[in-house]
């Protein structure tokens, strides 16, 4: 082997190495962006389920006849809070499993905020108001920190397709992040009638 052979075989060790080094780099970054995204989409998720005890206790006050429907938001609370998941732990099946009981929950709130209609005085309370516009406010919270993360992984799962970084992620262990997915029948118009 000459020498010239040697440097030239060293110079693309070399690169190599430092090429690894910054795709790696560049990956842990944007595993931590997704990280930081679920940690924001966890905190509003956090902020409507604090909100919700004061709003059943609020419509409590005002409806006798509606504990089915108070029974069913705090036990979807309750059950959507139980369920939590790490940056780590996102999978397919966890993500779905906490997507579903979050959603179990908006059903139940849905049919809270619809008791509502049947109340007047209710529907005039200041209190009440307030919170109903702070839980709106969350639900928008919610949907832009769901647009980050859906964001962060799709920006972190296409580094880690693309060549040669594949390579990289491959070794040292970096592994597709799932991504939230509709609800069944979100393709279809809501139907109006009047």
């Amino acid at each position: 082997m000459t020498i010239k052979r040697i440097i030239y075989m060293l110079v693309a060790l070399t690169a190599m190495t430092g090429l690894s080094s910054c795709n790696y780099n560049s990956l842990v970054e944007k595993q931590q962006g997704v990280d930081q995204a679920w940690a924001q989409v966890e905190n509003q998720y956090q902020r409507r389920a604090d909100l919700i005890p004061n709003l059943v206790n609020t419509v409590k006050g005002y409806s006798t006849h509606e504990e089915e429907t108070l029974t069913k938001v705090t036990e979807a609370r309750a059950k959507a809070t139980s369920i939590t998941l790490t940056a780590d732990e996102l999978t397919e099946e966890n993500l779905a499993r906490y997507q579903a009981a979050q959603n179990e929950l908006s059903g139940a709130l849905k049919s809270l905020l619809a008791v509502s209609e049947a109340y007047p005085d209710l529907k005039a309370n200041e209190n009440f108001l307030n919170l109903q516009a702070q839980l709106e406010g969350t639900e928008n919270r919610i949907s832009t920190e769901r647009k980050r993360y859906t964001e962060a992984v799709m920006d972190y799962n296409t580094s880690i397709k693309k060549f040669p970084t594949m390579i990289y992620a491959g070794w040292f262990g970096f592994k597709e992040k799932p991504q939230f997915k509709a609800e069944a029948g979100a393709e279809r118009a809501p139907e109006v009638k009047f």
